[in-house]
């Protein structure tokens, strides 16, 4: 097996290809610096796809399994056909049909893009990152940029977006209309018709990316599968109600990116209406991935219960969940089927989570958890309180957590559909 990547680094030439081994794993990194001279060239640059066709010349794969092609192109389905190698895609998001990042949500205007509305994605695109990155690449050229000027322009970038989002849209170094968004979603119908088989890990994303023009026979849903996470002693879901005894104060969890789609400043506006004697929110995530919202969440959590735990490693996630009663995950895009919930039911942690993609998928309202409308702190906030009230809900809900596929599970699975597109495309097209 073979990794191919992308890498956004001014500090080397775009389309440096680097060869090298991760825990004896080959991989292979393209730098993709964002040069363009169109918008095009932001999800079909010519260069990289140059490269890509390279690498799979040298490597020669059986089965190709795409997982994301941003920083790629959406060429890569069709130059790997083009050698006569399968395609396989898993579903992680709507990178494919939205060019700011895949999370189909405006936040300059906070919109969630239900629909797919293209002159709001010009309006969207240029308050994004991308639009930022692109126009750094379009000064700086194919030629590399010496690291110390990354690293600062990479630093104001973060800290001061907005400054460098004007400076940008002023410089108007991409031009980019509603005919742009078009094409380009025009181009992911393409890779829809490209790719052989496409596994979807919750239903939620399967019947979004059928209403935007997946054949749905192409579609294979299956969850991820996780490696297990330990139960903390008291709250399994194989035990019976009334054996793990409810803390006070409530012990309420956020984990994940501290981003604005992630609604973790929601969570803040409902907590603000509880007892403060009756909780206390433990936010877990790095502050430095988008340092100006996190200032922004500690600016609205002072006063309140609320302590910001960063980032962990993985060997520390059983520790994580053994310090929380219950998790709230409140998102404000439609998620897929995010990986915190199912480390919260491997480790016997209820979840409270946005009525929203694929987290409904998870949560059985008022069985196994709790679920609300996304866009009202007042509901999180009354299930809060009734958790504090109740305590012993906590226990029949952690009693009805459902079960998590494991890794071995999935990685069988995942065997058994490379093996089957590989026999249909030995088989040639049905007569």
């Amino acid at each position: 097996m073979s990794v191919l990547c992308a890498d956004y680094d001014p500090s080397r030439r775009h389309g440096h290809v680097t060869w090298r081994t991760h825990h004896e794993l080959p991989v292979v990194e393209v730098v993709n610096n964002w040069v363009c001279a169109s918008f095009e060239d932001t999800y079909r640059p010519p260069l990289v796809g140059d490269r890509i066709a390279q690498v799979l010349r040298a490597v020669q794969p059986d089965v190709i399994h795409v997982h994301n092609l941003l920083n790629l192109s959406f060429d890569l389905p069709a130059v790997a056909r083009a050698h006569g190698i399968p395609v396989v895609a898993t579903l992680h998001d709507y990178a494919l049909v939205c060019p700011s990042g895949g999370q189909r949500i405006h936040r300059a205007e906070q919109y969630l893009c239900h629909v797919i509305d293209t002159k709001r994605c010009v309006r969207c695109f240029h308050d994004s990152p991308f639009h930022r990155q692109i126009s750094f690449g379009r000064l700086a050229g194919a030629r590399p940029v010496p690291r110390l000027v990354r690293s600062a322009a990479a630093v104001l970038s973060r800290r001061l977006p907005g400054l460098v989002g004007r400076f940008v849209r002023a410089a108007g170094l991409l031009p980019m209309t509603k005919r742009d968004i078009d094409e380009r979603l025009a181009a992911a119908r393409t890779v829809f018709d490209e790719v052989d088989l496409f596994v979807a890990p919750s239903p939620s994303i399967a019947a979004e990316f059928q209403r935007l023009g997946l054949d749905g026979s192409k579609i294979r849903v299956s969850d991820y599968g996780f490696v297990p996470v330990l139960r903390r002693p008291g709250n399994g879901s194989h035990e019976t109600p009334g054996d793990h005894q409810p803390r006070r104060p409530l012990r309420v969890g956020y984990v994940g990116t501290l981003v604005w789609h992630k609604g973790v400043h929601m969570l803040l506006d409902a907590v603000r209406r509880l007892p403060a004697d009756a909780y206390e929110v433990k936010i877990f995530g790095s502050p430095d991935v988008f340092p100006e919202y996190a200032a922004g969440l500690r600016t609205q959590a002072a006063g309140l219960p609320v302590r910001f735990m960063g980032a962990f490693d993985h060997e520390r996630t059983a520790g994580v969940y053994a310090q929380l009663d219950v998790l709230v995950v409140p998102s404000l895009w439609l998620e897929n089927s995010p990986l915190v919930i199912h480390e919260a039911l491997m480790a016997g942690i209820p979840v409270v989570g946005a009525r929203i993609g694929g987290i409904a998928d998870l949560v059985e309202d008022g069985r196994n958890g709790l679920l609300y409308d996304p866009t009202s702190p007042a509901e999180l906030e009354a299930m809060l309180r009734g958790l504090i009230e109740n305590p012993d809900r906590l226990c029949r809900l952690a009693g009805a957590l459902p079960r998590v596929k494991s890794i071995a599970e999935d990685a069988r699975e995942w065997e058994a559909a490379y093996a089957d597109v590989l026999q249909r495309r030995a088989a040639g097209p049905a007569t």
